[in-house]
């Protein structure tokens, strides 16, 4: 209770008046004498994925209580992908500088911090990394499959198949109702390797969750026992030297990073890991990562790069089997937050056994990472595509480019019948990067065409300065750099461009002489920026960063470390 007084000018009147309040609420002198567990409570009318934070809280409290400490449960916001305008990316970092401020401003000398939602994890994390308060990040799980007409179906990768399937009237009005009740059915996150799966996953690998904690079913006994085992291991934390920036260093983050690979994970989480090295100081390199991606195969059976649901990783062991076959592209001596390091957490799981989800190193889901980092004149800054998820014919593509100016100028035409576009094409949406959309929207899944649906067209090469659902698929070339708002080459791209990708030798041109780029670069107008007057909305537009830094603000980050690479 003395963490952090509040100043009035006399410490000791300080602390008297705190625990005057704090035994308001029925506390004993023993109680406030223990040491202090906060936990970040994220529960929201509004996020279904965060439905089971209340027993979550629960099954913490007991764990802080039977390890001899107080808990103290405090909220913060909370974001779903679904309810938040403009877009969840675009609240994240204010949902880290919440988490950031509370976790230093009310007396705790550790504290669990309960997320799920895609956003919710990565902005927990940057928050405690730069308080550096000894923290337990604790997911809410993934959510249970649905059944449709005799059909296993789950949120997300369903949600856009049948929706795919619906707009090119291969289901009717009706089915699709039936189809949207029961994609959801219950509390969790969604079931395939979207990118709070995918977030899960890394977390663990990077040590700062329970071991086992990633994959166990929000509505289980398991989420539960791993809730109550944060608690009792935070407990253990208060006042020790295993910090955020002791655990999440350079090695752990290159584990963290294997594992994306591995898993076919979220396109999202590169962002997300970006901006949570930043806060510590450690540089992100997506050269790096694209090297880390050439030995590392996906090994993950899982929608959208596969075929199955968390539920069924969780019950092959879910993380540690992943780690087994990575075998020496993982660094095995990273401290986690037990006390203990990666190796010896994984010889302590339970014994592998016979399984169908996660494949052998010799033969796996896919030959190379999940990702790989294209660069060119569209992209020198770099660019993403999830390849395990992507149509192999199209790895390696050139086509005319059909331009959109905007989100909503893609909303008014994609679908106009008139429109100049063939399944060869390249489909191109600008302004739609961290300051152009503003918040970098999952806009990056651009539908196909209706009239090109309707010819039983499934995939195109797609490009944008956006984001892409974790839970997606296609041939799509996401998170362009720098964004065509702000200048960068993809703002010069028209209507008739040829455009080459090529995944194999990392590239992404547009074959257009310089002398022609030149010229548009001299004519160049920017397009109408978002603009705001007040508030974080303004903030927001004044001071984030591009997507190859992880789209957090320039103040939060902190300056690289000269031993770090």
């Amino acid at each position: 209770m003395k963490k952090g007084l509040t100043n009035y000018g006399d410490a000791e009147f300080s602390l008297f008046l705190r625990k005057a309040f704090i035994k308001g609420m029925g506390y004993s002198d023993d109680a406030l004498n223990r040491p202090i567990v906060g936990i970040a409570d994220t529960s929201s009318g509004y996020n279904a994925c965060h439905a089971n934070v209340p027993d979550l809280i629960e099954a913490v409290k007991r764990g802080v209580m039977l390890a001899g400490a107080l808990p103290v449960p405090f909220p913060t916001i909370s974001i779903h992908e679904s309810f938040a305008h403009p877009t969840s990316m675009f609240l994240r970092n204010l949902m880290s500088m919440d988490t950031e401020e509370l976790l230093r401003a009310q007396p705790m000398d550790a504290a669990v911090l309960i997320g799920g939602c895609d956003k919710t994890v990565p902005a927990q994390l940057m928050g405690a990394a730069s308080a550096d308060i000894p923290s337990v990040q604790l997911v809410t799980g993934p959510m249970l499959t649905g059944s449709h007409r005799g059909e296993r179906v789950g949120a997300c990768t369903d949600c856009r198949r049948f929706w795919a399937r619906y707009r090119a009237e291969e289901i009717d009005d009706q089915e699709i109702a039936e189809v949207n009740s029961s994609l959801v059915p219950g509390a969790g996150t969604c079931g395939v390797m979207g990118t709070a799966s995918t977030m899960a996953l890394v977390v663990e690998a990077l040590g700062m969750m329970v071991p086992g904690g990633a994959t166990a079913p929000a509505v289980s006994a398991d989420r539960r026992r791993i809730a109550e085992d944060s608690g009792r291991i935070a407990a253990g934390l208060a006042g020790s030297a295993l910090r955020p920036s002791s655990i999440m260093t350079p090695a752990a983050f290159r584990n963290a990073l294997t594992v994306l690979h591995a898993i076919g994970g979220s396109t999202n989480a590169v962002v997300h890991l970006a901006a949570m090295a930043g806060r510590l100081g450690i540089p992100f390199d997506l050269g790096e990562f694209d090297k880390i991606g050439r030995d590392v195969p996906v090994l993950v059976d899982l929608k959208p790069s596969g075929s199955n649901y968390m539920t069924d990783l969780h019950d092959a062991g879910g993380l540690a089997p992943i780690l087994r076959e990575l075998g020496d592209l993982i660094d095995l001596d990273c401290m986690t937050i037990t006390g203990r390091t990666l190796g010896e957490e994984l010889g302590a799981a339970p014994d592998a056994w016979t399984q169908k989800i996660v494949a052998r190193r010799a033969e796996p889901l896919y030959p190379q990472g999940g990702m790989a980092v294209l660069r060119g004149n569209l992209a020198p800054d770099g660019a993403i595509i999830k390849q395990s998820a992507a149509t192999p014919d199209l790895l390696r593509h050139k086509g005319r480019a059909v331009v959109f100016r905007s989100l909503e100028d893609l909303a008014q035409r994609i679908d106009d019948p008139d429109l100049d576009v063939t399944a060869d094409d390249v489909i191109v949406l600008q302004n739609a990067g961290p300051k152009g959309a503003p918040g970098m929207p999952e806009a990056g899944y651009i539908p196909i065409p209706r009239k090109l649906a309707r010819q039983g067209v499934k995939d195109m090469v797609r490009i944008s300065d956006a984001r892409m659902s974790g839970t997606a698929s296609g041939t799509i070339v996401l998170h362009v750099a720098p964004e065509s708002a702000v200048g960068g080459p993809l703002a010069l791209v028209e209507d008739g461009d040829e455009i080459e990708l090529d995944v194999e030798n990392r590239s992404l041109t547009l074959n257009v002489p310089e002398d022609v780029l030149t010229q548009r670069r001299e004519t160049f107008t920017s397009p109408a920026l978002p603009s705001a007057r007040r508030g974080y909305k303004a903030l927001f537009l004044e001071r984030v960063l591009q997507a190859d830094r992880g789209c957090d603000f320039d103040f939060l980050v902190e300056p690289a470390k000269d031993d770090e690479t």
